[in-house]
Parts: C-alpha cells; structure tokens; sequence
C-alpha cells in the first residue's frame, strides 16, 4: 500500500483530501504545526475506515518537514502523492509598498523552501515506485499578482516556476506534477470551491494525469 502526504492539513481540504484518495486505498500521512489536530484528524479518518496518522512539522523549518516526510514512510508505506497546501499567514499579505526584504523571508521560506525540501525527500520513493504525483495548491495570487498580497503573490509565483519545471521534468519517469488554483477562500456547499469537491478535483488530477495547471472556480470569482 502507497500513502499520500498531505502538507497543511485540516479540518477542511486536508481531511476531504485524506477522505477521498482513503476511499481508493491510500494510506494517509496529516502533517501541520499543530500535531493535536492532525492527531484528531487522523482518529476521524480511522473511525471511517481509514489508515492515517499525524505528524507535526513547520514548512518554514525544512529539517522537521524532511524529518515528518520519513516517519510517515517508515510507518505508512511509501509516498506515492504529496500535497502541498499549507495556508500562507496573514503578514505575508501586505502592500507591496509596505513589503521589505525582511518581510519576503517568511513567504519565500513557506512557498519555496518548504515545496523544495518535501519534494526532494520524496522523489526517490516516487522513482523507486515507477510513479508519483506532486500537487501543489495555491490561491489566485499566484496566477495574478494582488498589489494588496506581495508576499504572497512573490511567493507563490516562485512555487508556481517550481512546479512547472517539475512538471516538465519529471514527466518521462511517470511522475506527475500538478497545481491547483483556488481563487479566494474555499467555501463549504460551494458548487466548485467546496473542501469535498475540491478533494475530488485533486484525485482527478493524481489520476488523469493532464496539464500542469487547474482552476477550481474562475479567477475573478
């Protein structure tokens, strides 16, 4: 059995996310800061039937991300989809004006940083599988830059380039690489943006295998 690593996981698309690839057989690995509530998480996803445990890690801290990412492959199975979703703290979003040097470490640590370090930890597993899938998820300032979110748009601009050269790399040894746009927040009972829909949206990505970047509502909604 394969796992899948969630990065970022909570209550809403990090347990659907756990829910939905649990239902086709995957193992589930929750990773956030707050090791309380992927523990919680993952006692849920066990009461439905599924394997699943929690780990504590700060994507800003690459040495406990590369740390979470072996235990969940020693304990689980190896990881066969990473998903990368943590969500961006609310100072990385200032004006651009008011965005220093200083203030871009966080951001780029988060978006850049982070995706590199849980890659690079995984891909030998992948390789080794013959297989893999990489999603990334980001928020419409990663498409369009908001002159209200610079640290993010920056960011997430980085992890976009990230992705995509992955994306074209990776493709000859079966690995795929994805991104998920989701502009503005995700909405429970949303046709489009709600965590249950989305999570299906990410699984139909991991399976069919097409293009590199996917929206899950219009931009301007």
């Amino acid at each position: 059995m394969t796992t899948i690593a969630v990065i970022g996981a909570g209550p809403g698309l990090g347990a659907a996310v756990g829910r939905r690839f649990g239902r086709e057989g995957f193992d589930v690995a929750l990773v956030s800061r707050n090791h309380q509530r992927t523990n919680a998480l993952a006692a849920d996803l066990a009461d439905a039937g599924v394997t699943a445990r929690g780990y504590a890690a700060d994507v800003r801290d690459p040495k406990s991300l590369v740390a979470a990412l072996d235990a969940a492959h020693t304990e689980l199975g190896p990881i066969e989809v990473l998903q990368y979703s943590p969500v961006p703290q609310r100072d990385f979003m200032l004006p651009v004006l008011e965005t220093t040097h200083i203030g871009l470490v966080g951001p780029i640590e988060f978006s850049v940083y982070g995706p590199v370090a849980a890659v690079r930890q995984v891909l030998p597993g992948m390789r080794a599988l013959g297989r893999g899938t990489v999603l990334f998820v980001n928020g419409g300032s990663a498409v369009v830059p908001h002159p209200d979110r610079a640290g993010t748009s920056i960011a997430f601009a980085a992890e976009s380039a990230y992705g995509h050269l992955l994306h074209d790399t990776l493709a000859d040894e079966g690995i795929h690489v994805g991104q998920l746009i989701i502009p503005g927040a995700i909405i429970p009972g949303h046709h489009r943006k709600d965590p249950a829909v989305l999570a299906d949206t990410l699984w139909e990505m991991h399976h069919d295998r097409h293009g590199f970047r996917h929206f899950a509502d219009d931009l301007d909604s």
